[in-house]
């Protein structure tokens, strides 16, 4: 549709398409035509519009003859019939025509033996930066042949009409996995195009016997790698960018015969409340070349307001992984030896940090909790748990017990040590307690990686199993029994109880796959706790 030609190249389909423009050009075709604004610190600021973040209820996948009988249909995959996907496509194509477009060709995976070649055709110049930042650039000799497999079409100006385009709203997400297309319209945020791609390789990679995994990972001075599953704001990315640590990607990877690979080139770091001092690898990461949604800036000035989220809670910042201090380029390491689910517990019940059994390492990672916090969302009072499959149940086109079973395999045939991170709340839940400081949670993290924690005592948490150590080198004791950090411990009995109810009324879908010993690993609400 359209070749790897040298830009601009004219098309009878198109006015102009510019053809892997360098991040300067790119850039400078932003600020022209008004769609950004640079910062101080070079980054480039820009507003996603109408919506800030992603829309899963807008996400479709075409239901097909090949994919009737593969894809998890129900609230994640919605289905799309064959025919209103070309009745779309048709008009997306309409709608292209006489536009000036941006093109770029980018690969998905570190690890060349499952490399995909994917072409993107942007409406927006900023959208292709975002695309090059995000994912990893071929060589210009590489260029010179490159055939795509996929090819994603993303125009935010193009408006679906549900009554006759099928979708459920203007805004939408298509993926056609027998056509090899991937449809975006309706949205500006440039998260839905990183999503897809990880969708798209969360349904090939299991086929292949790799895990697809939403996590970060780093290594070690040893050569020790760790991962870091998490939802979104968990921490996930700070966490994982470590100074003494090197990083291997923040967000998505794949687990093969050989280890870990990165899926992407870059980074989307969320950025709400960002400081130097806490996280100053992304601070720095955050420059010229930069993509920043959704932030503004102090009066009179060009300095990023990072506490404002008067626009969303879901500022990011999007930028190369080359941006991150020595960074593993190609992204890739050994078997991990570490693993770490992170909650953001806000009704301030669990553990800042736990060993899990084989068998709760497959509840939690199956159950994927989280809790919202009162505020960031219309309508919230107060904390409400959250539940995805696999710390990523959004982008899973197949079954969850398919990558639970992966897991479990792999985590069991290389003897990594898993860890469940509490970086939510303590002494009460979210509007009572405080947020476990970041300081801390890094210390149990590096104690855990040292090794530091296999010989010290453990207190096992009578509702939820939870194996707690009871000191944690340069970690106040008492942040890590949670019960004693509440004013009223009776007030934690019966928080902890009713959070240990709603694991279990979450895991009754699971229950005819789960095992005995996985299901010997579901909290008891009615425990009573040691006074």
């Amino acid at each position: 549709m359209f070749p790897p030609v040298s830009q601009p190249h004219r098309s009878n389909l198109t006015d102009v398409v510019y053809v892997n423009l360098p991040l300067s050009e790119l850039i400078e075709h932003t600020l022209k035509s008004g769609q950004g604004a640079l910062a101080d610190n070079g980054a480039l600021v820009v507003s996603t519009g109408e919506f800030t973040g992603r829309a899963p209820r807008d996400k479709f996948v075409v239901r097909d003859a090949f994919t009737e009988n593969l894809i998890w249909w129900g609230e994640v995959n919605h289905p799309l019939p064959e025919e209103k996907f070309e009745w779309l496509y048709q008009r997306i194509r309409a709608y292209m025509q006489n536009k000036t477009l941006y093109l770029r060709d980018v690969y998905a995976s570190a690890r060349p033996e499952y490399r995909i070649r994917i072409r993107i055709v942007n409406e927006l110049p900023w959208h292709n930066l975002f695309v090059r930042n995000l994912f990893i650039e071929p060589s210009p000799q590489e260029l010179e042949s490159f055939e795509p497999d996929y090819l994603m079409i993303v125009m935010p100006g193009f408006r679906a009409e549900p009554a006759i385009d099928g979708t459920r709203q203007h805004n939408f997400t298509v993926l056609n996995l027998s056509r090899r297309i991937i449809l975006i319209g309706g949205t500006a945020y440039a998260g839905e195009m990183k999503k897809s791609i990880f969708t798209l390789l969360n349904y090939l990679l299991p086929q292949q016997g790799i895990m697809p995994m939403h996590c970060s990972a780093n290594i070690g001075p040893e050569g020790d790698v760790a991962l870091f599953f998490g939802l979104s704001g968990t921490g996930k990315t700070t966490l994982s960018a470590d100074p003494e640590r090197r990083l291997i990607g923040d967000d998505e990877h794949g687990w093969d015969e050989q280890g870990i690979f990165n899926f992407e080139g870059g980074c989307y770091a969320k950025c709400i409340d960002l400081s130097q001092e806490k996280e100053p690898q992304i601070w720095a990461a955050i420059r010229y070349g930069t993509v920043v949604e959704n932030v503004t800036f102090y009066p009179h000035t060009r300095t990023i307001n990072f506490k404002d989220a008067s626009i969303t809670e879901n500022t990011r910042a999007a930028y190369p992984l080359s941006y991150i201090p020595g960074a593993v380029i190609p992204s890739i390491g050994g078997h991990p030896r570490h693993i770490f689910l992170l909650t953001t517990d806000a009704f301030g019940v669990l553990p800042p940090i736990a060993r899990l059994t084989k068998a709760q390492t497959m509840y939690y990672f199956l159950s994927g909790y989280t809790a919202k916090v009162a505020g960031t969302e219309t309508g919230i009072k107060e904390p409400q748990a959250t539940f995805s499959a696999c710390f990523g149940q959004a982008f899973l086109p197949l079954h969850p017990t398919r990558y639970a079973e992966l897991f479990g395999e792999k985590i069991q045939r290389h003897d990594v040590r898993v860890w469940l991170i509490n970086t939510g709340w303590t002494g009460g839940p979210y509007g009572i307690g405080y947020r476990m400081p970041l300081p801390s949670t890094r210390a149990m993290v590096r104690a855990a990686l040292r090794g530091e924690l296999e010989n010290v005592a453990y207190f096992i948490d009578p509702i939820f199993g939870l194996a707690v150590p009871r000191e944690v080198p340069g970690v106040p004791s008492e942040y890590l029994l949670p019960r004693n950090t509440w004013d009223d411990p009776h007030a934690y009995d019966r928080q902890a109880s009713h959070l240990a109810q709603l694991f279990r009324q979450n895991f009754k879908k699971y229950e005819d796959f789960a095992s005995e010993e996985i299901k010997s690993a579901q909290p008891d609400p009615a425990a009573i706790p040691a006074s």
